[in-house]
């Protein structure tokens, strides 16, 4: 699964997408007994010690007892000695290799192998032989490199929250009741700043000792970096003040201005500190999908949404951006008539139900056909028709609406294509000329 050279952040979220993916069906895979190998390599091991510690386990698997669960645990290290065989080396990210007798939905027994390289390095060793497959290492491969943390502040309270790739999560929050200026004047304006200094005082110390609580963790941060925000000058004060923690204050990267406080004062948090957060995903899936709505609210023509004129599109090379959601539930069929004549078609999982897509039209009979899932197939075919592909969730708000709106699947074009007449053309292609003189 590694990229040659330096991967793109489209390749990573596509190699991500691929694992999650992966992760999916392994969990969901079954064996009969201790038949199924999980086997993790870090990047600095050898192939030579892996082979003997395989040896090991052959010779251990040897005194099993029950004959069946032998055999098949003895067959899976097989297995596995067999595929290492085709590496010299451990790769440069590490190896990971599943191998087992899985059961299928029917409870036939069916081998199964998958061996690659991950996309970014892994450094997990594990060895285990069981009833299942353990991905554990592969969930944490998922994890976004940079964590942000986010301390917004204002007159009425704070909140602390965290931003992974496009998880966003508020950690703590709390209220704080700040006394006003006093406009009277007097011998009591001067008692009366004093006790608001204080409090305000005491407010930016609370933040400070409740930013060590979110943010530290065994004596060091457990974010990358951290952004001050707020709609007053509590945050600068904070900054700038010893009661931030000084661990804390060497990855303060920004401190911006907001007009809200609290989740509301988060979101634009985010959305004013674009520019540090150009590497994490919600950001780029929100640049991406913004730029889908733009040109719908520009009418532009320049966009295509639904998945029947979306891949058309792609298939024709207008389409310069193809946006998914990652769990697009459409599966691309290649049917085969008794002629072997092949027809490809896409599928939603309703029309799966429809027995007719599964017949020849001409003769009633069954037809032949391979299955795969659409976004599968758009991940290893993207680049064959000139355009870049970008995965997205619903877990923002744009993303919701994308999925929710536009089926999940849209694209921006590089011209205006006009699939009227596309469709129009195609019902009458292949008719007499007669009939097409009538159209015409």
């Amino acid at each position: 699964m590694s990229q040659a050279g330096a991967p793109t952040e489209e390749d990573k979220a596509i190699e991500q997408w691929k694992v999650k993916k992966l992760i999916k069906n392994l969990e969901a895979a079954r064996g009969n007994g201790t038949s199924m190998i999980s086997l993790i390599t870090p990047p600095k091991d050898q192939i030579s010690m892996v082979n003997k510690k395989l040896a090991e386990e052959y010779g251990t698997a040897s005194n099993i007892k029950s004959r069946v669960n032998r055999l098949s645990v003895l067959d899976a290290i097989t297995s596995t000695q067999q595929r290492l065989k085709l590496y010299n080396k451990v790769p440069e990210n590490g190896l990971v290799l599943y191998c087992g007798t899985v059961l299928t939905d029917d409870g036939k027994e069916k081998k199964v192998t998958i061996d690659f390289e991950p996309f970014k390095p892994i450094n997990t060793s594990l060895y285990l032989c069981d009833n299942r497959f353990h991905t554990e290492p592969l969930t944490d491969l998922l994890e976004s490199d940079e964590k942000f943390g986010f301390i917004v502040m204002d007159g009425s309270g704070s909140l602390f929250g965290t931003l992974a790739g496009n998880t966003r999560n508020v950690l703590h929050k709390t209220t704080v009741d700040l006394p006003k200026k006093h406009g009277r004047g007097g011998q009591s304006a001067l008692r009366f700043a004093r006790l608001r200094e204080e409090k305000r005082h005491n407010y930016v110390r609370k933040v400070g000792e409740l930013a060590v609580q979110c943010f530290i963790t065994a004596d060091k941060p457990n974010v990358s970096h951290l952004i001050l925000a707020g709609s007053a000058d509590f945050k600068t004060e904070l900054s700038k003040s010893d009661l931030l923690d000084q661990r804390l204050q060497a990855i303060v990267i920004k401190i911006v201005d907001v007009a809200y406080g609290g989740e509301s004062g988060f979101n634009q948090a985010i959305e004013f500190s674009q520019d540090c957060l150009s590497n994490v995903k919600f950001i780029r899936e929100k640049k991406v999908i913004d730029a889908f709505f733009e040109e719908i609210a520009q009418d532009s023509g320049k966009y295509v949404f639904g998945v029947e004129e979306s891949i058309k599109a792609m298939e024709m090379g207008a389409t310069r951006t193809l946006v998914v959601w990652e769990n697009l539930e459409y599966n691309r069929y290649t049917f085969k008539n008794a002629a072997g004549e092949e027809n490809v078609m896409v599928l939603s999982k309703e029309q799966e139900n429809d027995a007719k897509y599964f017949l020849d039209p001409a003769t009633g009979a069954k037809l032949e056909y391979e299955v795969e899932s659409l976004l599968e197939w758009l991940t290893n075919n993207y680049k064959k028709f000139g355009t870049t592909l970008d995965i997205v969730t619903n877990k923002s708000q744009e993303g919701s609406q994308f999925v929710k709106g536009f089926g999940g699947i849209g694209g921006l074009l590089r011209y205006q294509v006009n699939f009227d007449m596309i469709n129009s053309y195609k019902d009458f292609e292949g008719q007499e000329d007669d009939d097409l003189d009538d159209f015409i």
